[in-house]
């Protein structure tokens, strides 16, 4: 199940929350709706679901409007969860799949085998409520994908999870993409769209910044991106003039070299300084991208 989005707009007010976006998502690959928090990302997939209607443009499911009978193949996991929390775990997810009209014998069993895989099946018969908000989100995404839909469109899925249980959904997810869905995944957490994501579009004020194949934009930024990990202290990279818009991690940074600088005179630099354990000349991450190009549009560094 294809999905195009042809030039939508959407104001709220003064604000233009939406400015024009164009896009297509297909079948077999996972696309990534990217930007800041405000950017934009919630709004789109809301019109796309026809929540909330576009002030202009055209959104079509493989060629055509959304009609009602398509609900049934479209997933949802909204970045404002929405469960009835005084609900037994197994009742819950068995009302949902009814509203997808999946009969309670094929819901059952996908139910058993989705709370297994996420180890919640100990909890199946618990309220809702007794859940923490890491299960909590797996029992949402539960509900988008029990219906076994064509399309899944998730919003910040990711939010408040635990680095197993994002492992596990992130898992999960890159599976359904193997199996031909069409997914779409909004999020503002660059590392993990680098990860899932064949093609993306970042936006920023409603605006597109940068569209294209993950690969095809990490190549056109160029490879003078270099990682290093180490022990020490990272302003000695910055202090040695050879690099530009450094980022720093706990015990690694990236930086991008300067303007006629090369690498051998960065580690020339640094050996001796640093106790250095990885040293990687590459492309810049999507994170590096993602920073310097909505950066520039709004005057950061």
């Amino acid at each position: 199940m294809d999905l195009e989005v042809r030039n939508v707009r959407k104001t709220f007010g003064p604000v233009r929350a939406v400015d024009g976006l164009s896009f297509r998502a297909q079948g077999g690959r996972i696309f990534g709706l990217l930007g800041p928090n405000g950017a934009g990302k919630s709004t789109t997939i809301r019109m796309i679901m026809n929540i909330i209607a576009p002030d202009e443009g055209e959104i079509l499911f493989d060629g055509q409007p959304i009609r009602p009978a398509d609900k049934d193949r479209i997933g949802y996991l909204p970045e404002e969860r929405g469960l009835y929390r005084k609900m037994v775990v197994n009742d819950a997810l068995l009302y949902f799949a009814s509203l997808k009209n999946r009969s309670r014998s094929e819901a059952q069993a996908g139910i058993d085998r989705w709370l297994e895989r996420f180890e919640l099946l100990e909890w199946k018969m618990r309220k809702v409520e007794e859940l923490s908000k890491g299960m909590s989100q797996k029992l949402q995404f539960i509900v988008a994908v029990l219906h076994d839909p064509e399309i899944l469109f998730l919003d910040e899925p990711f939010a408040g999870l635990d680095p197993v249980s994002t492992e596990s959904l992130r898992e999960s997810v890159l599976e359904l993409g193997r199996r031909g869905k069409t997914i779409l995944l909004s999020t503002h957490i660059m590392d993990q769209a680098e990860r899932m994501c064949g093609e993306i579009l970042i936006i920023d004020h409603g605006r597109e910044v940068l569209a294209g194949a993950v690969e095809t934009l990490k190549a056109r930024f160029g490879r003078n991106s270099v990682v290093i990990e180490f022990d020490g202290d990272p302003e000695v990279v910055r202090g040695t003039g050879l690099v530009t818009n450094l980022i720093t991690y706990p015990r690694w940074v990236e930086a991008e070299l300067a303007q006629g600088c090369t690498a051998q005179q960065l580690l020339s630099a640094l050996v001796g300084r640093l106790s250095i354990r990885r040293f990687e000349v590459m492309a810049p991450s999507l994170h590096k991208i993602f920073i310097r190009q909505v950066g520039a549009r709004e005057g950061r560094s």
